[in-house]
């Protein structure tokens, strides 16, 4: 399915076929030596000549040193010198580093499709939450958006592209109206191109946000302000994964741990279960963040405003009905049609206004914070239907209102770099019930710090999400509330309680540097989607270990950085992690031409072990556990060139160069029948203005 033009958008419109077309031809290894001839020649001929022209008296006055950058968490700890701007070269060649979410993921094989944390995550939410967070990795979060302080008009400008269509696209420019007020926009594109069924070279998924940004402060800067205007728009047409068929052996059973079928690496000539599928989503948001000190450090009043929108829309016109349980390519996320069988179209709405009060103090020992919040949402569905009517018409099914009070906290003493101790918390309060509870749900986070070493326990207790309480669309319709009809088999479910202790090191010798970590998980009733692609509770407490440790060191100009995460207990009915993740990461560094360009190059391979990965809904976008597919193991291995000349940065990569070195096929799969992209060349490049 092709996208609509972006004549709507604030920039012109980038096709993300735009450099990969021009290039396709080219082998990959004629494409990466002919770009890089001409990029490094581009770039070193001004700084090799010094063919810009400076009088005696010419002096470099603004640059990073001069431009700082803040965030709300800064502001929040009154801490208001700003931080020095990012010009390392470190994670730039990294993809998982491309957008607003830096964790290792479990997506569907492509930028812009939807996607999970892999590993253990704790969760902070508490009270009313949508519970749709598959496109979060691309969203924009306003909480925590760079603020600058500049001295000049600041731009930052960001461009990556690859042969298969991967691109991102950022903009932004900052300056400040006078010394007290800086504002900004923003705009950033994600898009990427068909790899599967493809029928020439497809538009896919497109993603974009535009942002507006200011900072203000008064001149005895007793008041700080902070507000931004935050939009995305998010359009990825759902395959379904690949439609196999019955000579394709993808079951687990008797053909457990063997190699997969090269047939379903065929990328472009797969069939695919869906082609006019459609998932949509639209986010908006206000936030404004206030200070304004009372008496010096000790005592400062604070509040924050927060208004979003979230917007989801499923469509499809779907196939000729569900097929056998047993039968070869079954969708097993269209278990039927309710409403119409002519076409789904499910939408939700979510909307919520928080308004947070609070005072907080901090001095060089300690800091605290006491506040309250309060929270008003509202979800609405709406659907299409025909099948009793025999006229399409629209049915709004339901819709909520929450109306939730929360008092929270923190506290934390510092002595030198020696010994620290913090502590933070959040209940949920609700009126008393006959049988005298008080508060339903919290989270509390304790964490204490002896020079290398830290302790932290970890305690939450939390209500499912929205969508796991109540869903209507025209595949599924379930209700987990209060609201249950009487003689309902189904029953509302328990809060999920979570308790972790966690144990840290981080300690640096001479040049290395070790950073380690043991936890102990203990999970209660657990709500999860289960092989029915619906929620479920688990009723058995699930325990997990996870050790984690990365290690950074450098022989000469040679640098390593190597980390995995190893987790026990993951493999369970409700819940699926692996049993190791790791990455490792080896680079030379330095300069070159007379320290006219500082550059890296070296390779970077991630490392995923077996596991029974979660299958994907589109319907509800949702991940849910499934028995009949293993993800076998799968290493990735990428090398890159990367090199910056004063302001500007540009990279050459090769990614996945491994494809096919091994006995697994010509390929790997992201999720179970959504296969991972083939190799392919990436081009990068980073430009930053400070006039």
């Amino acid at each position: 399915m092709g996208l609509p033009s972006c004549s709507s958008c604030f920039l012109p419109y980038f096709s993300p076929t735009l450099l990969s077309d021009l290039l396709f031809p080219l082998s990959c290894f004629r494409l990466f030596v002919r770009v890089s001839i001409v990029l490094l020649l581009g770039l070193l001929w001004p700084a090799l000549l010094r063919a810009q022209v400076l009088d005696d008296s010419t002096k470099v006055v603004y640059g990073a040193k001069t431009t700082r950058v803040l965030y709300e968490a800064d502001i929040m700890r009154e801490q208001y010198e700003g931080r020095v701007i990012d010009t390392t070269l470190t994670n730039q060649v990294r993809d998982r580093y491309w957008f607003h979410d830096t964790t290792f993921q479990q997506d569907l094989g492509n930028v812009g499709t939807a996607s999970r944390r892999l590993l253990w995550d704790a969760n902070n939410g508490i009270g009313a939450r949508y519970g749709r967070t598959v496109f979060d990795k691309f969203a924009r979060n306003s909480a925590t958006i760079p603020y600058y302080d500049t001295r000049s008009p600041f731009t930052f400008f960001r461009f990556i592209q690859s042969a298969v269509g991967e691109q991102v696209f950022e903009l932004s420019y900052s300056r400040s109206l006078g010394k007290n007020l800086n504002v900004g926009l923003a705009y950033e594109r994600f898009a990427s191109r068909k790899v599967l069924a493809t029928n020439g070279r497809e538009n896919f998924t497109e993603h974009s946000n535009v942002l507006f940004f200011a900072r203000y402060q008064t001149k005895d800067e007793r008041y700080h302000a902070l507000f931004n205007i935050n939009t995305a728009r998010h359009r990825v047409p759902e395959q379904g994964g690949i439609r196999y068929g019955a000579t394709d052996s993808i079951e687990d059973g008797p053909d457990k741990g063997k190699p997969r079928p090269g047939s379903l690496f065929s990328y472009g000539f797969e069939n695919v279960n869906l082609t006019r599928a459609l998932n949509a989503e639209d986010r908006d948001e206000i936030r404004l963040v206030q200070t304004l000190r009372l008496l010096g450090r000790g005592l400062t009043a604070y509040h924050i405003f927060d208004w979003h929108r979230q917007f989801n829309n499923y469509t499809d016109r779907p196939l000729s009905g569900p097929l056998p349980l047993d039968a070869p390519g079954r969708l097993r996320f269209y278990p039927g049609t309710r409403l119409s069988a002519n076409l789904t179209n499910d939408r939700t709405e979510y909307r919520q206004l928080e308004n947070e009060v609070g005072v907080m103090g901090h001095t060089p020992a300690v800091g605290y914070r006491l506040y309250g919040r309060y929270r008003n949402a509202n979800l609405f569905a709406k659907n299409y239907q025909d099948r009793y009517s025999g006229l399409g018409e629209y049915i709004y099914p339901y819709s909520q209102h929450y109306g939730q009070l929360f008092l929270g906290g923190t506290a934390d003493f510092r002595y030198r770099n020696l010994v620290a101790v913090e502590t933070a918390g959040e209940v949920m309060a609700q009126q008393l019930t006959p049988e005298g509870k008080t508060f339903s749900e919290f989270w509390f986070r304790g964490t204490a710090r002896l020079g290398p070493l830290s302790g932290e326990f970890y305690s939450s207790s939390y209500s499912p999400t929205l969508t796991q309480q109540r869903f209507v669309g025209n595949h599924y319709e379930w209700n987990h509330t209060k609201d249950v009809p009487t003689g309902t088999p189904i029953a509302e479910f328990n809060n999920t309680l979570v308790n972790q202790l966690t144990g840290r090191l981080n300690q640096k010798l001479g040049r290395h540097y070790l950073e380690a970590s043991a936890s102990v998980v203990t999970i209660n009733d657990l709500v999860y989607y289960n092989q029915a692609a619906v929620p479920a509770q688990f009723n058995k407490p699930i325990g997990l270990v996870i050790g984690s440790v990365r290690h950074r060191f450098n022989l000469g100009k040679f640098y390593f950085d190597n980390q995995g995460t190893g987790t026990l207990g993951g493999e369970g009915e409700a819940l699926r992690i692996p049993k190791l993740v790791a990455n490792g990461r080896a680079y030379y560094q330095g300069y070159l031409f007379k320290k006219a360009m500082f550059s890296q190059v070296g390779a970077d391979v991630y490392y995923q072990s077996r596991f029974r990965g979660y299958d994907y809904n589109p319907t509800t976008q949702q991940f849910y556990v499934q028995d009949h597919f293993s993800i076998r193991n799968y290493a990735v291995a990428d090398v890159f060139f990367i090199t910056d000349i004063k302001t500007v940065s540009v990279f050459l990569k090769m990614a996945y160069v491994n494809q096919g070195l091994y006995d697994f096929g010509n390929g790997y799969f992201a999720t179970p029948l959504y296969t991972g992209l083939p190799r392919r060349f990436q081009f990068g490049i980073r430009w930053q203005f400070f006039d």
